[in-house]
């Protein structure tokens, strides 16, 4: 079977560390690279955790790129209360083997523009402004991406940010207003998929043996709210819709963005611009995909 060729764009994060894990052990994608944004915490950590998980796993092969420190227009949202002051709720993780470089947008740019048209797709796990920035001065380059399916916003659900917005979305509202309005083939997974994909302790239990299933086993323990289950394992949807669509029911929705100042900047509005959304999943099964790809 073919790899999926990806670059991760991402905030780490425990959910995004635990997605990232999944694609570098299941043995069904080939990572041209982790770039980094400024999303759950700092950049500096978020970009440090991205290198930690590759040290982890010895794979100094895949390189690390610095992106976007702030959002484009608004402050950032600083998630430390869920995800410690590392970002990884104090889980220890080797250092990064090798420092990033480069710059995520340019060096983004470079890998499309190698790359045949439509060959490599993005799996944005944070807020959306390195794919923004992508866009605004590399457009030719961006119109080559395959797919790129992101995690972010909600639709029927309630926000986690506002009463309707969702933390990605909220971050960075111009940026989600560029990527959707741009023309690229997005998949949204929302809150209303998302918060449906929670491991229990079994889970967990399950996952230990390996190098890779115990990280992701300790970091899913740290992002337990209670005694019986997981917070909503996020990001590792973007991973699972990638591999098997099937276990997910994509629908169409003309959309726009909140671009207000008010506790719902970054929702999702009644709009006009056509946009994949994941509505519903098999959530069983993608805990089985989930825990196949982190043993194997």
């Amino acid at each position: 079977m073919t790899n999926h060729r990806v670059i991760i764009d991402t905030d780490p994060g425990l959910d995004d560390a635990v997605a990232i894990l999944f694609a570098l052990n299941s043995g069904r994608f080939d990572v041209l690279g982790l770039t980094t944004v400024a999303g759950n915490i700092g950049i500096d950590i978020t970009t440090r955790n991205a290198g930690r998980l590759l040290g982890l796993l010895g794979r100094q092969d895949i390189p690390v790129i610095c992106g976007a420190a702030a959002p484009l227009a608004r402050p950032g949202i600083d998630e430390a209360a869920i995800h410690g002051n590392d970002g990884l709720g104090g889980v220890v993780l080797p250092e990064p083997l090798a420092k990033p470089h480069g710059y995520a947008p340019f060096w983004m740019a470079e890998q499309l523009r190698a790359s045949h048209a439509g060959s490599v797709d993005i799996l944005a796990l944070g807020p959306l402004t390195n794919i923004a920035l992508l866009l605004r001065d590399h457009g030719d380059a961006a119109r080559r991406i395959g797919r790129l399916i992101v995690m972010g916003g909600v639709v029927d659900d309630k926000g986690n940010v506002g009463p309707h917005s969702e933390f990605n979305f909220a971050s960075d509202p111009e940026a989600v207003d560029a990527v959707l309005g741009s023309g690229l083939d997005v998949t949204l997974v929302p809150l209303d998929v998302t918060r449906k994909v929670r491991a229990s302790v079994e889970f967990v239990q399950a996952l230990r043996g390996g190098v890779a299933g115990n990280a992701a086993a300790d970091l899913i323990a740290a992002y337990f709210q209670n005694g019986r289950e997981s917070r909503p394992l996020h990001d590792p949807c973007v991973m699972l819709l990638a591999l098997a669509p099937e276990l997910f029911e994509v629908e169409t929705r003309k959309v726009s963005v909140d671009l207000s100042e008010g506790v719902d900047a970054g929702a999702l509005l009644a709009g006009s611009v056509s946009v994949k959304i994941a509505m519903s999943v098999d959530a069983a099964g993608a805990l089985n995909l989930l825990a196949e790809g982190l043993v194997a």
